[in-house]
């Protein structure tokens, strides 16, 4: 449902069972709403005599669309449309243009425009046809749409492109269209708009579609197998993956309609084609990932070659070759900046003279992730963008630098270090999301990476000026500014303060909390949270944090579970509503249910992923318990989820510290998981272990000793802690014979391990049915081991198949 809050008279406006609107981004009154269609009315058994529905009411069914409603947020004016099947309403919200079904017929279509300002609707195209997308440019001047007369299955579409002045549409694909390539068609499932001019009409084309194969052989005939190729770009479950993408792919091409001429731009040789609306030039960015697609599946990193297309010519010229990073063209399209990962450096490519300059050659500061603890090369931070006079200014860890495309001029460091003396991390926040440059007054976001303090500050690029606004202990969401007026509306947040909505002036200064979203938290226990430091075993220091339950009494003894996933520190002011969990424990909910939680940062080591946990982790929590006379030591958890729950479950082969443990789609054999599929993309594991967070560093044959001193399931023997393990049949990033073989492994040695398998749910839960029976059974699995709550069957006897839907096991009896 939609409500529109008119704020100087309070009234509302309601609209119910919607499924899209859109608002006119610039300026006018008129905004559209699309009704949900109506759902079928089902069909009672026939009576006797009872008439057959015929075919034609059958499509009648299949070709209905929904009312759109027109109205006007100003004088309350409306206007009504039935069964509409696509819309579009420009920018400005002059022109509406929709494509409908008239009246009681399934074979005729119509097109038409609404004129907010005349408040007349104009056909543009009524007959027996098929429209499918619809268009219109910002200023409201001009409309397309797609088109088909065919009447078999797989159709062939045309463009249609009109001209509002005189509402006449004029065919512009077919046999007089040049450059279409031959056997090609338009396909309506390319992305059909206008850039910001309206001077060129952007639109998808493919080969045209194959009628369907005769289907004549019997079920017990029919023959179905994939079949598997060392030649495969991508591997078969890849290809299934992305089927119906490719099946349903376009190639961009623009259409000019002073010139009536078309520019093929993407071609199967260069998918993809980058189109700004906004663009100043004739150029456009190409790339095609085709040459290293294979060795994605082991190296971990997504090259393209990086193309110029010329679209107005249709040209296209390699420009740069295997690129990942930071490809982006200049606002005056004189440069395209790109980061070149094998020296670490930002380049620029001189359109003109078709030569790259390195921009950062000779500066002694990274500008690569300096905590990049993966066995790959480590990204760069970024770039803000470009300024009016074609500079650019990139990222390090800390400041902002502008740099020369030309190399000539000296880099200057636009914050003067006080990012990196202060240990803050400076980054641009865009508020003007039109804007191609960078203002002269910047807007920055500020982090303090040693107290996680957060604010903003401005940065002048004229004078280098440099002004604090605020920096405090919250975080704080991307401010959006009011088009016309001086105003920014943002949200802040800590552990303890829901992130309700704010206005204020530019400087922050006058702020006014305008929402009141979560009123009932004062009514429950809430805790705290604190940021806290050790030294590992290896001698780092480490952050993490330490959550304290609410009504927190230093004199009593509390549980902790301690959950882990990478770094988590800079998350020290994030807010969570206690929630149903999908896989991690809810911090909010278990420190109102009498828990501390302690979540430490994890440094890692190539080739000892497990080891790494182990030095974080349990030195972390041994200075807790030591640090904290409120931890009881005797009545520790442990919590993980996907990488966190390999790690759980390797801990708990090398510590008894723990009660009990749960580690969530854990891999517990790294030699089997190598060569397994992720099933959500269908790409190779082989990746996760040679090159990025499983850390390993190595091929199976290179590096076997390593897969097995990592795995869990070699050192099961080792276990004395009771684990529940959580993998679902359906995961889609673990295969959940991982979590299989780690229980048969624990089971046939006796040690005490469920299994949680939530069926035909993924890597996490997507159900709320299941993410209630998950988080109640985490809570009685956690407090039975910490608490001495009593045992629930399901973990006493278990739920027998034969019982499963009717006993859910919850039981307990008290001890």
């Amino acid at each position: 449902s939609l409500a529109l809050y008119f704020t100087q008279t309070g009234r509302v406006k309601k609209f119910g069972q919607i499924q899209k609107v859109e608002v006119p981004e610039k300026d006018g009154n008129w905004i559209a709403v699309w009704m949900k269609k109506e759902p079928a009315k089902k069909q009672g058994k026939k009576e006797k005599g009872e008439p057959v529905k015929n075919e034609k009411t059958k499509k009648l069914k299949k070709a209905q669309g929904a009312v759109l409603m027109l109205y006007n947020v100003k004088t309350g004016d409306s206007a009504g449309f039935k069964n509409i099947t696509a819309f579009a309403l420009s920018k400005n919200g002059a022109s509406c243009v929709m494509a409908g079904v008239p009246r009681d017929t399934a074979d005729r279509v119509f097109v038409a425009v609404f004129s907010s300002k005349t408040g007349k609707t104009d056909t543009l195209f009524s007959g027996r046809a098929y429209v499918k997308n619809v268009a219109v440019d910002e200023q409201g001047n001009e409309a397309a749409f797609t088109l088909s007369e065919d009447t078999v299955k797989n159709k062939a579409y045309g463009l249609y492109y009109v001209d509002l002045k005189n509402n006449k549409p004029v065919s512009v694909s077919g046999k007089d269209l040049q450059n279409l390539r031959k056997g090609w068609s338009v396909s309506t499932h390319g992305r059909l708009f206008f850039n910001k001019a309206g001077s060129e009409l952007y639109f998808g084309t493919a080969p045209k579609p194959l009628p369907p194969l005769k289907d004549t052989l019997a079920p017990s005939e029919k023959v179905s197998l994939d079949i598997w190729t060392y030649h495969d770009t991508l591997l078969q479950p890849q290809q299934k993956v992305q089927l119906k993408r490719e099946k349903n792919r376009s190639y961009t091409a623009v259409y000019f309609p002073k010139e009536n001429r078309m520019e093929q731009l993407a071609v199967p040789e260069l998918k993809e084609v980058q189109i700004k609306p906004d663009a100043k030039g004739d150029y456009s960015l190409g790339f095609d990932n085709r040459p290293y697609l294979k060795m994605t599946s082991w190296i971990g990193q997504w090259y393209s070659d990086v193309y110029l297309v010329n679209r107005k010519t249709g040209q296209r010229k390699l420009i740069i070759p295997k690129v990942a990073y930071g490809v982006g063209l200049s606002p005056d399209q004189h440069f395209v900046s790109w980061y070149n990962l094998q020296d670490s450096a930002w380049y620029a490519y001189n359109v003109k003279s078709g030569k790259s300059v390195c921009v950062t050659g000779k500066m002694s500061v990274p500008f690569y992730n300096v905590l990049n603890d993966v066995p790959n090369m480590a990204p760069p931070y970024g770039m803000a963008g470009w300024t009016k006079n074609e500079k650019m200014v990139i990222y390090d860890r800390y400041d902002l630098w502008l740099v020369d495309p030309q190399g000539k001029e000296k880099p200057v460091n636009l914050t003067s270090g006080t990012g990196r003396r202060e240990n803050l991390r400076f980054r641009y926040v865009k508020l003007d999301k039109e804007a191609q440059t960078l203002p002269d007054k910047m807007l920055l976001s500020a982090f303090q990476l040693k107290n996680k303090k957060a604010g903003f500050y401005t940065l002048n690029l004229k004078n280098g000026k440099l002004q604090k606004l605020l920096l405090n202990d919250y975080a704080y969401n991307r401010p959006l500014k009011a088009k016309k007026a001086p105003v920014l509306l943002w949200r802040k947040e800590s552990f303890r303060v829901y992130p309700d909505l704010y206005v204020s002036n530019l400087k922050f200064s006058d702020a006014r909390k305008i929402s009141n979203a979560n009123p009932q938290q004062k009514n429950y226990l809430w805790g705290s949270v604190q940021l806290v430091q050790w030294v590992t075993f290896n001698g780092d220091t480490m952050q993490g944090l330490l959550y304290k339950p609410g009504n927190f009494d230093p004199a009593k003894k509390y549980p902790m579970l301690v959950y882990f996933y990478e770094r988590y520190s800079d998350r020290l002011h994030r807010y969570y509503a206690p929630r149903p969990i999908r896989s991690v424990i809810n911090f909010s909910y278990y420190a109102s249910n009498g828990y501390v939680i302690f979540v430490p940062d994890i440094k890692y080591r190539v080739g000892w992923p497990g080891a790494s946990a182990y030095d974080a982790v349990v030195s972390g929590t041994e200075a807790m318990c030591s640090r904290y006379p409120f931890i009881d030591r005797s009545r520790l958890g442990m919590q993980g989820q996907s990488w966190g729950g390999y790690q759980s479950a390797y801990l708990v082969t090398q510590t008894d510290l723990f009660r009990c443990a749960e580690a969530g789609a854990p891999v517990s054999n790294m030699t089997s998981a190598y060569g397994g599929i992720r099933w959500g993309s269908g790409m190779s594991r082989e990746f996760q272990y040679e090159h990025t967070q499983s850390r390993i560093g190595g091929t199976l044959w290179d590096k076997l000793p390593l897969y097995m001193q990592n795995s869990p399931l070699f050192f099961v023997p080792r276990i004395h802690t009771p684990l529940l393990i959580m993998h679902n049949d359906k995961d889609n990033a673990v295969p959940w014979y991982q979590g299989i073989e780690l229980f048969n492994a624990m089971r046939r040695l006796n040690k005490p391990v469920w299994m949680l398998v939530y069926n035909g749910q993924p890597h996490n839960l997507s159900r709320r049915a299941d993410e209630k029976d998950l988080t109640r059974r985490f809570q009685q699995f956690f407090d039975y081991y910490l608490k001495g709550a009593p045992e629930p069957e399901w973990m006493k006897t278990g739920v027998p198949a034969i019982k499963k839907g009717r006993d859910f096991g919850f039981e307990t009896e008290k001890k």
